[in-house]
């Protein structure tokens, strides 16, 4: 993890506490392992689902909306209704045309190219988890929800366009966290697994500051204190005592 420091040093800067000690314990007992690569899964989907979701309703033309509609549907088939498999998601993370910003809108191409990026390597790491699983013959049977998200988005603003500066923020968190996460657990890993995570720091790492560049392009104002308050948010979600276990949960009970 050495080799890495410099780019988990801004990551560490910008979250308000480490990963507890306790999580990191229970996340590398092997009877976790199912809960984490199935709740890892998911994650992915609904990172890319965010990203997605923010296109569709700021930024793109309806004909792109369509098409986002489309590329997401075997994957979002797959996670909620069991349709499909390794095999049948193998090709599918291709967007069948341009997908462009609607006119006269507020909000920028480099708005949407970003998301799309991040949406591409969401789904493609979807699929690598997907394939590890299917490797350790760990079934896919769903999984519910942890408190993280929806604690994090309870804060948003009503108000645009404060409330897509706020998505934006916490789209950052979420990223950044991912990113600590996956390196602290990796050393406690099997090589294969620990490769794996090691391998998806840089996006991770990238995925953080688009949306925080984002964020302060869209603001009319400096976001540092928006940015503060998400991050004690964030921090008391992480350290607080919780029962229910998953990637994104605080401290184990």
């Amino acid at each position: 993890m050495q080799d890495h420091a410099e780019l988990l040093a801004p990551i560490s800067a910008f979250l308000h506490c480490e990963t507890p000690d306790s999580w990191v314990k229970k996340a590398s007992e092997p009877e976790s392992l199912p809960i984490l690569l199935k709740d890892h899964l998911l994650c992915e989907l609904k990172a890319a689902q965010s990203a997605m979701f923010l296109i569709r309703k700021y930024a793109v033309d309806k004909e792109s909306a369509a098409t986002l509609l489309a590329w997401f549907k075997p994957y979002e088939d797959f996670a909620y209704d069991r349709i499909g498999n390794v095999d049948t998601l193998k090709h599918k993370n291709q967007v069948s045309k341009q997908i462009l910003a609607r006119k006269q809108s507020p909000y920028s191409q480099d708005l949407i190219d970003k998301m799309v990026l991040l949406i591409k390597e969401e789904l493609h790491h979807f699929y690598q988890v997907l394939e590890i699983m299917h490797q350790r013959n760990i079934p896919y049977d769903g999984i519910t929800a942890s408190r993280y998200a929806k604690g994090l988005f309870s804060h948003m603003s009503g108000h645009e366009p404060q409330t897509l500066v706020d998505k934006l923020i916490i789209g950052a968190y979420i990223e950044a966290r991912s990113c600590e996460r996956f390196a602290k657990l990796a050393p406690f890993l099997d090589d294969d697994l620990a490769n794996f995570y090691v391998s998806l720091l840089r996006s991770e790492a990238r995925h953080y500051q688009d949306y925080l560049q984002l964020a302060q392009s869209i603001s009319k104002t400096d976001i540092s204190d928006r940015v503060k308050m998400f991050g004690i948010i964030e921090a008391q979600l992480i350290l607080s005592p919780d029962n229910d276990f998953k990637f994104h949960s605080g401290a184990p009970i």
